[in-house]
């Protein structure tokens, strides 16, 4: 697939196929990955009834399809319960493995002390941090002072307000080793984030995943456990599920997305990808509001 040259579908196109053409021998894709906001859902975080379909057809064919999301689980929640069963789940940017009913099959932690210096190194950015627990109930996401005023932080508390605590100074919750420490703000704001980020000594003993809103000034900037990433998760995933690199497919549409598209033996990148994934020469479906998910799935993995 990989070279192919570029096309672009969607559900009301008169071609499935725009470019060099679908090639006459296509491996059987056994295993469907699938970035979640931006990708499986609309701009208005809902699942398409047409991505919804085609998943329930994908996995009716005996394919198996895993959500492979930078959210946690609990906030990834209302996504996979809106679609069919058997679901992997594949949360925090890769970090977790889980089934549906929130058991953790692979686990990479961050070490408590990396994030302690993490957050001793980041002290300009204290009111846009957060750390991040795999934990029942309360305490999953833990803040030093929710910002009430700040209309995203606001929105995101009030949505997760049960598994939300705050905890001065920051660093005094680190009682057991963290997923991750995760920022979000302004999109300058996290660029010098992000700055600060790879100029520390320990840029190495980290890895950092960066999804990025350019048109709506946003950005969150995820540290986790070093060698973490969605693709590292979709490698590991596909290894002890014996599964080849050709026989993966993968969807997304921002940054943090690229190491899997780069894994998989079929990578296709959505319309309203950013332009970094759309230069990449991987194949270009409809947008999140065209269900390009569903297009997607339809061209590569369930046709004849």
């Amino acid at each position: 697939m990989r070279g192919s040259g570029v096309g672009r579908w969607g559900p009301t196109s008169d071609r499935a196929w725009r470019g060099a053409g679908v090639p006459a021998i296509q491996i059987m894709i056994r295993l469907i990955a699938l970035d979640v906001d931006g990708t499986l859902l609309d701009s208005q975080w809902q699942v398409p009834d047409a991505n919804r379909l085609a998943i329930e057809r994908a996995i009716a064919r005996g394919i198996e399809v895993a959500l492979v999301t930078g959210r946690r689980f609990e906030f990834a929640r209302p996504v996979f319960d809106a679609l069919p069963d058997p679901l992997t789940l594949i949360v925090n940017n890769g970090a977790l493995v889980k089934n549906r009913r929130g058991e953790t099959l692979v686990s990479h932690l961050l070490p408590c002390e990396i994030a302690r210096q993490v957050l001793e190194a980041t002290r300009d950015f204290r009111d846009t941090a957060a750390v991040v627990f795999d934990r029942v109930g309360e305490g999953q996401v833990v803040f030093e002072r929710i910002d009430w005023e700040n209309r995203r932080t606001r929105s995101y508390v009030l949505r997760n307000r049960a598994f939300v605590s705050e905890v001065a100074p920051l660093e005094a919750c680190l009682t057991e080793d963290p997923i991750q420490v995760m920022f979000n703000g302004p999109f300058g704001l996290m660029r010098d984030l992000l700055g600060t980020l790879r100029r520390s000594p320990l840029a190495d003993r980290f890895a950092i995943s960066v999804t990025e809103y350019e048109s709506r000034d946003f950005a969150m900037v995820d540290v986790i456990r070093a060698g973490c990433s969605k693709g590292a998760a979709l490698v590991e995933w596909a290894a002890r599920r014996g599964l080849a690199r050709a026989e993966v497919m993968a969807i997304g549409d921002n940054l943090n997305d690229r190491e899997m598209l780069d894994f998989a033996g079929c990578p296709v990148v959505m319309g309203n990808a950013v332009s970094e994934l759309k230069g990449l020469g991987w194949p270009v479906t409809g947008t999140n509001d065209e269900a390009g998910v569903a297009a997607a799935i339809e061209t590569f993995a369930l046709a004849p």
